[in-house]
């Protein structure tokens, strides 16, 4: 029997070379910290879907998204797959507040997001735009 499959969309915000990250409050990943997102509504294009996410999870406004990449993320013990769109986004400036599932938003330099215990697929992310920009900071 296959899988359901999940679609859903994250959103690597960097600004002054830190990161915009959440701490997941529910499953999958609760505890974990990982970029705001979440899986789409009936109807939306996964930009809104990345704008809304962003909003409910940080209180941040989007003011752009690119499509980066798209990750598969099996959930054995459930028997689903996300297959989770992966955007680059700029938000407007500002401290994020935590709301939705998340239950704690904040900033982290690449440094930092090391010591955290944070999804793979996050820290991959990470590495390597961080990696893109290694004489200036990412943003």
């Amino acid at each position: 029997m296959k899988s359901e499959e999940i679609h859903a969309v994250s959103a690597a915000v960097v600004q002054n070379g830190r990161f915009l990250l959440v701490r997941r409050g529910r499953p999958p990943a609760e505890g974990l910290y990982a970029f705001p997102g979440g899986r789409l509504e009936e109807g939306e294009t996964h930009e809104e879907a990345v704008a809304r996410e962003i909003m409910e999870e940080t209180g941040l406004t989007v003011l752009s998204a690119a499509f980066l990449r798209e990750i598969r993320l099996p959930v054995e013990e459930r028997d689903m797959v996300f297959l989770l769109s992966v955007y680059r986004a700029e938000a407007a400036a500002g401290e994020p507040v935590a709301g939705d599932d998340a239950a704690e938003a904040a900033w982290f330099t690449p440094d930092e997001i090391r010591q955290l215990p944070i999804t793979q697929s996050t820290l991959a992310i990470v590495e390597e735009l961080s990696a893109a920009w290694p004489n200036r900071k990412v943003g």
